[in-house]
């Protein structure tokens, strides 16, 4: 399919890369691996056409279709999501223009002939359209953007009101559908949470294109990938295994270049001092002259980069009581809005929990009410005997004082450690004397991390709060501090996608979903394997009935599912859209009630009789524009249940 050739490319002046010989089949399952600034991204680029050689050739099977995922951020715009996301497919916003150009010019010609003419066109658009199954790209465009996380109300949704990560889930989207012969991702998992990280796994272990990916998840590549393609000493190879054993292969290959190195070393200071010695000896004059010609000849051994790392150690803290965490029916409304309700939770002292969980099911919020930064609405939060929390915040710079430099900020935390205790300990997360001095403001995401993660080892905290910690740092560092939370003595909460990551670390897994909160005892293997047999027992049963009845084909009940999926959209749209707008002046209109409560609350007002009355009366109005506004919302809740409960009593019966 991609035939490479003599290629190379340089970047300010030198080769990235020099020499490529290789080819790419069809099928191939491919993950790309390299340090950073080796050149990962530039080869997807140049198999994509956006760059190009300085030397080589790159041969691309005619006809091959190539779907790009690039890991800078996408801007899309001027569509609303399912429009965006439907009108890559196979061009299908040429197809409907064209079709409706047939249509017209065939309605107003009057010639018999060209009349024809125009019906064989059309003839063969719908033929077009029927290769590429036009008529089912709404349902598949749709189940694409739920597995990728996406509700049924975000279809109509315009598509600039998303976020980066969701429109780069949405590029994502387009890409799977498209049904392209090449895949070109670049850290296509960076914004996905476990769901969706799970079902892209599944959908990629049976795409029947090739792909090339790049990713520091390493569940995910060893998951999707069957070969890996180095990019090593400006050198690009092949290496036929998976990501898990090319890293036993690279850790080998590294201990015996390390030893070839010194071993070299060692002969050429012996050889070096040789000829010092007797340089100037005439006797020695041919053998000093035949040592320099060896030490010229011998080819230098290049050591692999070692990547910096941070050297993390949480220290010893002191024991907290048996339960340094108990939650009680608590619930966390914002305005009307429900996020749960009647949570309980006991954490128990050396617990490691991976709090788990579609975005936007509430884990920030629950994390940061058992740190106790947030007030649940209802229920009770009991603090333990002795519990001491540090919470890192996902947004890091929730925490850092953007004006102040590295150093103040660590200052700030405690005034037990002495400056040049602090230094030492920022110089073990990569900041070197002038790097302490920078302000906040100026550094980059992993650097902002790294000042976060540091101020967390001065609490000496027993409960240690966690929420997406791995999202700035690089493989090395995401290892070390893994090791550190292994080794932690204290209790630890992580929120985290990143399952590589965690399977080592936890030995609990809590799942927030559906404003229910479930508890796993085990690791966050264990709970994927939990989720996948909960899952067939869900799905297994109802398609075996039907299997043994021969009363529905498999093709069949696609059909109805598609049905029922596009009338679940069609009858619930608008109606969500109206809840929405419900909610929203449910929460503006309790806003201006809490803040007329407290100007009524302070005595002074009824200094001014006239301003006292004029308080009162809009206090009145806005109650009576609430209880309305309630009376609506519920209405329509009730309207939306209702329709859910039809559909699924349809999805049960068939």
């Amino acid at each position: 399919m991609i035939d490479i050739r003599n290629l190379s490319v340089q970047f300010t002046g030198e080769n990235l890369f020099s020499n490529v010989n290789l080819k790419i089949n069809k099928g191939d399952r491919i993950a790309l691996v390299g340090s950073n600034g080796s050149g990962k991204s530039t080869l997807l680029r140049l198999l994509t056409g956006e760059e190009h050689p300085e030397t080589g050739d790159l041969f691309i099977q005619k006809g091959t279709r190539t779907g790009y995922l690039p890991q800078e951020f996408i801007a899309l715009k001027g569509k609303n999501l399912l429009e965006e996301v439907r009108s890559s497919v196979y061009n299908i916003a040429d197809i409907e223009k064209r079709e409706k150009e047939l249509l017209r010019e065939i309605e107003i010609e009057s010639d018999i002939e060209k009349k024809s003419e125009i019906a064989s066109l059309i003839g063969e658009l719908n033929s077009g359209k029927e290769r590429i199954d036009y008529y089912s790209i709404d349902s598949r465009a749709q189940k694409v953007l739920i597995g990728l996380g996406f509700s049924e109300s975000d279809f109509d949704r315009n598509i600039e009101e998303f976020s980066g990560g969701w429109q780069m889930r949405a590029e994502l989207a387009k890409l799977l559908l498209e049904e392209n012969d090449l895949l070109l991702l670049d850290e296509p998992t960076n914004h996905l949470d476990i769901d969706s990280l799970r079902w892209l796994t599944a959908f990629l272990k049976s795409y029947r294109g090739a792909m090339i990916i790049v990713s520091h998840d390493r569940y995910f590549i060893n998951a999707v990938t069957e070969r890996t393609l180095e990019i090593y000493n400006k050198n690009v190879s092949f290496f036929n295994g998976r990501f898990s054993e090319y890293q036993e292969y690279r850790e080998e290959r590294n201990r015996q270049l390390l030893a070839e190195y010194k071993n070299q070393q060692k002969k050429r200071k012996s050889v070096e001092k040789f000829i010092e010695r007797f340089r100037y000896k005439a006797t020695k004059a041919k053998q000093v002259q035949s040592r320099i010609k060896q030490l010229d000849k011998d080819e230098n051994i290049i050591l692999p980069e070692e990547e910096n790392e941070i050297n993390i150690r949480f220290p010893d803290p002191p024991k907290s009581g048996i339960i340094p965490i108990d939650l009680k029916e608590i619930s966390k409304f914002y305005g009307n809005l429900k996020v749960f309700s009647d949570f309980t939770l006991q954490i128990e002292r050396g617990d490691k929990i991976a709090l788990v969980g579609p975005n936007g099911a509430g884990k920030t919020t629950l994390s940061k009410i058992i740190s106790g930064r947030l007030s649940p609405t209802g229920g009770e939060r009991i603090t333990g005997h002795n519990t001491s929390v540090s919470y890192y915040a996902q947004e890091v710079t929730e925490d850092l004082d953007m004006e102040k430099d590295v150093l103040d900020s660590m200052m700030d935390i405690s005034d037990e450690y002495t400056p040049g205790q602090l230094r030492t300990l920022l110089g073990s997360f990569l900041f070197s004397d002038e790097d302490i001095f920078k302000k906040v403001s100026v550094l980059s995401g992993g650097e902002k991390s790294r000042v976060a993660l540091a101020k967390l080892m001065l609490t000496k905290a027993n409960l240690i709060i966690l929420d997406e910690p791995t999202n700035h740092l690089d493989f090395n560092s995401k290892k070390v501090l893994q090791q550190a939370l292994i080794n932690f003595s204290g209790t630890v909460v992580l929120v985290s996608h990143d399952i590589d990551f965690l399977a080592p670390i936890t030995n609990k897994t809590i799942e927030v979903r559906n404003n229910r909160l479930k508890i796993y005892y085990g690791n966050i293997n264990y709970y994927l394997e939990k989720k996948e047999e909960e899952e067939e027992q869900t799905t297994s049963a109802p398609k075996q009935a039907r299997k043994d009845t021969g009363k529905v084909t498999r093709k069949e009940q696609k059909r109805i599912e598609a049905e029922l999926r596009k009338k679940r959209y069609s009858l619930t749209r608008d109606l969500k859209k109206n809840i929405e707008t419900a909610e929203k002046a449910l929460e503006e209109n309790e806003a201006k009630k809490n803040r007329l409560e407290e100007e009524l609350a302070d005595p002074d007002i009824y200094n001014n009789p006239g301003l006292a009355k004029e308080k009162n009366l809009e206090y009145g109005k806005i109650k009576e524009t609430l209880e309305n506004l309630y009376e609506k919302w519920a209405g329509l809740q009730e309207e939306l249940e209702e329709i859910e409960k039809s559909i699924e009593d349809e999805e049960r019966a068939s």
